[in-house]
């Protein structure tokens, strides 16, 4: 399928062959963005030697060195003062800033592994949904009548917003809108970077080092990203496919390069 490669004022110049067509796979698609969101969990556990860091020793023997015997006091792990006078108790669980009984383990296996082939074809599938205007309306996104958007390898160099957004209207401009108008106040959570949020809208792929990865990521529900970082998640947001994205003609050979093109 060839596809329409536009300059910065929305003129077409070119045309190039996309190299994804592969079928729309939300299974494959969902399987490959929870692995994804799996590699970010927070393992859950306590510190190794949390109640242990002490100099609380337990002496066994009767006859031993600062031994307990005939003191009248539990033989207990107790802090050594030297000169064999014991300390107060610690290490144990029942004793004050001693260490849990059964503290939770960081060991669990969280990341949900997937196939090396089965993620590159949920991302080819991902991929192909974008750029299908049918599947990305589905997904409530409002677009244009040149849209699939493949833009030229000028848009690269533009580091500044206001140009951005002006060559971004020319695809997306209600969508764009519609993200602006609808954000949302984060509440309930303390000490967040951010206090809004907004819906997501399109996706640009630039070439890694690019300006326009800096200027434009500051646009209301634009996301950057390079070839190389590219993720499922990133072209399906909570695993629905069809999320609208702005290519340039250099990130597409680049991306289909570590893909692979259709055979």
């Amino acid at each position: 399928m060839k596809l329409k490669v536009y300059d910065l004022t929305g003129k077409a110049v070119d045309e190039i062959q996309m190299p994804f067509s592969e079928e729309v796979r939300e299974d494959l698609i969902r399987r490959a963005v929870l692995s994804e969101e799996s590699r970010e969990f927070q393992p859950k556990g306590n510190y190794r030697w949390a109640g242990l860091q002490t100099s609380a020793k337990y002496i066994g023997r009767k006859e031993a060195y600062a031994t307990l015997k005939n003191r009248g006091q539990s033989k207990l792990p107790r802090e050594f003062y030297g000169g064999g006078s014991p300390g107060r108790v610690r290490r144990i669980p029942s004793s004050v800033k001693g260490r849990r009984a059964h503290p939770p383990n960081a060991d669990k296996i969280l990341i949900e592994q997937i196939n090396k082939k089965e993620w590159l074809k949920a991302a080819k599938s991902a991929f192909s949904a974008s750029f299908a205007p049918e599947s990305v309306k589905k997904r409530g996104h409002k677009i244009g009548e040149k849209y699939p958007a493949i833009l030229t390898d000028d848009f690269e160099s533009l580091n500044k917003t206001k140009e951005i957004v002006k060559v971004l209207g020319i695809f997306i401009s209600e969508d764009m809108k519609k993200a602006k108008d609808n954000r949302q106040k984060i509440t309930g959570i303390r000490r967040r970077t951010r206090s809004v949020r907004y819906p997501k809208s399109a996706l640009i792929i630039a070439s890694k080092g690019s300006a326009v990865l800096k200027a434009a990521r500051n646009i209301a529900g634009i996301d950057t990203v390079d070839p190389k970082d590219l993720k499922v998640k990133n072209l399906a947001p909570g695993s629905l496919p069809g999320r609208p994205i702005i290519i340039t003609k250099k990130a597409l050979v680049e991306l289909e390069t570590l893909w692979g093109a259709k055979k």
